[in-house]
């Protein structure tokens, strides 16, 4: 099973304040000793909102709204993506995570990813098919056809 992991933002990491040395050290440690468990697949900080966009969907129309938002205990400041056996290996490790904010209440939510099985019979031969295309097919298909387009250009 697949869970995504994703630290809340703070008002310190929405004002771009970084995290110290000693903070990043320790988030790297943790990070190898998840990565020689053999459980993290992706891990990465994200940039505040006041960098970033969000676009709203209603119907056929797009209206793209600018950064910053709002409200900060509802926003995203970084992300990892674990394998693990169930919701509870997953609660453990993230137990372990040092705090990237020293002195400061941090929140984490852990979200299960979906997988093809979970779909039941909507899951068909063609929907599997782009369930495939992500992760690191979708990565390497992604690399494929953007050496045909420099090749075509």
């Amino acid at each position: 099973m697949r869970f995504m992991v994703m630290g809340k933002a703070t008002v310190e990491s929405e004002g771009g304040v970084l995290p110290s040395t000693e903070a990043m050290v320790a988030m790297g440690r943790y990070n190898e000793e998840l990565v020689r468990a053999g459980v993290l697949l992706a891990a990465d900080g994200l940039h505040p909102s006041s960098k970033g966009a969000r676009v709203l969907f209603d119907g056929d129309d797009r209206t793209v709204v600018d950064g910053p938002f709002a409200e900060t205990k509802e926003l995203v400041a970084g992300y990892s993506i674990l394998e693990v056996g169930s919701l509870e290996e997953a609660i453990e490790w993230v137990k372990r995570a040092p705090n990237a904010s020293p002195g400061l209440v941090g929140e984490v939510e852990i979200r299960r990813i979906f997988a093809p099985e979970d779909f039941g019979d909507i899951a068909t031969d063609e929907v599997k098919g782009f369930m495939d295309g992500v992760g690191e097919q979708g990565q390497a298909d992604a690399e494929r056809y953007r050496a045909e387009q420099r090749d075509s250009d």
